[in-house]
């Protein structure tokens, strides 16, 4: 059976792997080791009927990156006691980068 911290961890993993998306850490946490949670799994909360994800887009259009990162996380949670939970991904920030111009602010 699948513990808590390796289910932050695998989908903190499938975060990394959509390319335009990263883990929307608390500011200052993401790179963070010494805490009881690696920093980038405080972008997840995970509860019995909803997987939070919070992420920082740095591609549009986010309608393909949110469902890439749905569609990878689903099969994660089959066969454990989140599997019937909803999956829901919340863009916290959109990067300048998306807009193809890191002078935005």
């Amino acid at each position: 059976m699948i513990e808590v911290g390796e289910l932050l961890e695998k989908i903190v993993g499938e975060i990394e792997a959509v390319d335009g998306l990263r883990a929307a850490a608390p500011f200052g946490l993401d790179s963070v080791t010494w805490l009881p949670r690696g920093g980038k799994s405080y972008a997840v909360d995970i509860g019995k009927e909803v997987i939070e994800i919070r992420v920082v887009a740095s591609r549009l259009p986010l309608r393909p990156l949110l469902q890439r990162l749905t569609a990878a996380v689903s099969p994660l949670l089959a066969g454990t006691e989140w599997a019937g939970a909803r999956v829901r991904v919340v863009v916290a920030e959109l990067d300048a980068a998306a807009f193809g111009d890191t002078t935005v602010t």
